[in-house]
């Protein structure tokens, strides 16, 4: 992106006294040709420029003349500009932090830099949570992300199917996903996962913890997800599709398992329809996913999904007078 290069160069002149178009071509990684279009773009936007001749001349930033963009990278600059402030940072008590990074962006960059960054945000948004579902309650979150940040072990009380339990817990990560916050948290010599919204109440307690130089948030996170679908999808469901039910699958299955079953799957048959097995869960569970693609597929195996279909379609077709 041309806006963090621009971006990149202003903090290289910043950080050299003198350095010449083919030195800073190099540190940047391009031709010297794009390099004096940038300098020229740098000039053109406001920075001020000084070019020396001669063998020891170069380029440099005009004395006394600094960005007080200090201490972030050019790739930040411009993505904290781009993103302003995230409704899940803010969230976490760090909405004002961001905010306060954005405004050093827009108070520092050049007006052309900031126009590029602008242009990029009103062209990309993320919008984490889905549609029709109501935030998820994160009264306590605050609490937690200044746990986890400071490493002060909690005292939980989290409810549960049975009945509210209490856990002293070391938090080690707030993980955001499809719009719902989770916490990871070390209970004695078990990492668990708590949803926020199921928290009733939080004590930090004065008590610190040695977080594990060999945690990895991110890592584990995607260890412990794949783990727990593949705990879910144990069911082997054969099923025929049509055409029409081939294209919906997608809205009605998770993605990663429409991909598996399309790749062992044999061609359509002569009527169109093609024949195909997924791992989903216990068979009434499969039957009511199944349901969402209507007229559009038949249910084969096991016998226990097959019947959990037909008498949910009676059972639909009966409370509609048919």
């Amino acid at each position: 992106m041309r806006a963090e290069r621009l971006v990149a160069l202003l903090f290289t002149l910043q950080s050299r006294r003198s350095a010449t178009v083919a030195e800073l071509a190099t540190a940047l990684g391009v031709s010297s040709r794009t390099m004096h279009r940038d300098l020229a773009a740098l000039q053109a936007a406001g920075v001020p420029l000084w070019t020396e001749t001669g063998r020891y001349g170069g380029v440099r930033l005009v004395d006394g003349w600094r960005t007080r963009l200090d201490g972030l990278t050019s790739r930040e600059a411009v993505a904290i500009f781009a993103m302003g402030v995230p409704r899940a940072l803010a969230e976490l008590g760090l909405g004002s932090a961001v905010a306060g990074a954005h405004a050093k962006v827009t108070a520092t960059l050049p007006t052309a830099l900031r126009d590029q960054a602008q242009h990029l945000a009103q062209r990309f948004h993320l919008d984490a949570p889905g549609w029709f579902r109501g935030d998820d309650d994160t009264e306590h979150l605050t609490e937690l992300a200044a746990a986890v940040w400071h490493q002060h072990r909690v005292r939980l009380r989290y409810r549960r199917a049975q009945g509210t339990v209490e856990r002293i817990a070391d938090p080690l990560g707030l993980v955001l996903k499809a719009g719902v916050w989770y916490l990871v948290a070390r209970v004695g010599t078990d990492l668990r996962t708590y949803r926020v919204a199921r928290v009733a109440a939080v004590t930090v307690l004065d008590e610190s913890f040695d977080r594990p130089a060999d945690f990895d948030l991110a890592g584990w996170w995607e260890r412990s997800s794949a783990s727990f679908e593949r705990s879910l999808q144990r069911v082997p469901v054969r099923i025929r599709l049509s055409p029409a039910g081939m294209r919906a699958l997608p809205a009605v299955v998770e993605a990663d398992l429409v991909v598996a079953a399309l790749r062992e799957a044999p061609p359509p048959g002569p009527d169109g329809w093609t024949e195909l097995e997924l791992r989903l869960e216990e068979p009434h569970i499969a039957a009511g996913q199944l349901l969402g693609l209507g007229t559009e597929v038949e249910v084969l195996e096991p016998q226990a999904a097959r019947t959990a279909f037909a008498e949910a379609a009676r059972a639909m077709a009966r409370r509609h007078g048919a």
